[in-house]
């Protein structure tokens, strides 16, 4: 059950209850008109029962809804990159590693995703310079709504995502934070559930 209130004049916090069996967390959509389009917010960790949207237009209606996601993540690498910040040569660096791409050989497509063996395998993370990784795996999903990259910072408890990747992306390169130097990675194919319930509200006169 999901609920909104308003903390005038242009901010709302979204409050939920109940968890679907099995789900690796959670979306979180808006849209200003009923009917749509939603967008994504957020995704959000198992277990996270509150969502802040600040800062949004005044006097305009704004409808919300959640839906869990689904799917199994690969084991996760470690990943220590190299101290120091980008040089010059690869700031000038066209960086043609980095946009998601279908590697042939590496994509099985045998599984759906809610089902055993759907995993990703063979995840590896290649050090392109000292903010910059290239990700690869083989993909086994035959039905994903897309993939998700994930991270969990040294000194974290939780994996984060980091990446949103279309269906059969199997190459993907990453420029880093400053805490995602030394970090653990994952990737996750993911499928959709049914949406919660939706809420609306309209803000106030912002002052």
């Amino acid at each position: 059950m999901l609920t909104a209130e308003l903390a005038p004049p242009v901010d709302v916090t979204l409050k939920w209850t109940g968890e679907a069996r099995g789900e690796a967390g959670r979306i979180v959509e808006f849209a200003t008109d009923p009917a749509g389009p939603y967008t994504i917010l957020e995704y959000l960790a198992p277990g996270t029962r509150t969502y802040r949207h600040p800062d949004l237009m005044p006097l305009t209606p704004f409808h919300y809804r959640l839906r869990p996601y689904y799917g199994p993540a690969s084991p996760p690498v470690e990943v220590a990159l190299p101290p120091g910040e980008l040089t010059g040569m690869d700031q000038q660096d066209d960086h043609e590693w980095a946009p998601p791409r279908t590697v042939r050989g590496k994509n099985v497509s045998a599984h759906p995703v809610r089902s055993a063996g759907s995993a990703p395998s063979g995840l590896k993370a290649t050090v392109e310079h000292v903010n910059g990784l290239k990700f690869t795996w083989t993909d086994h999903a035959s039905d994903e709504a897309g993939y998700l990259l994930e991270t969990k910072p040294a000194g974290s408890r939780t994996f984060r995502p980091t990446g949103v990747l279309d269906p059969d992306i199997n190459s993907f390169g990453l420029i880093t934070l400053p805490n995602e130097k030394n970090a653990s990675y994952r990737v996750r194919a993911i499928t959709y559930g049914k949406q919660s319930n939706v809420v609306h509200l309209k803000t106030g006169k912002d002052q």
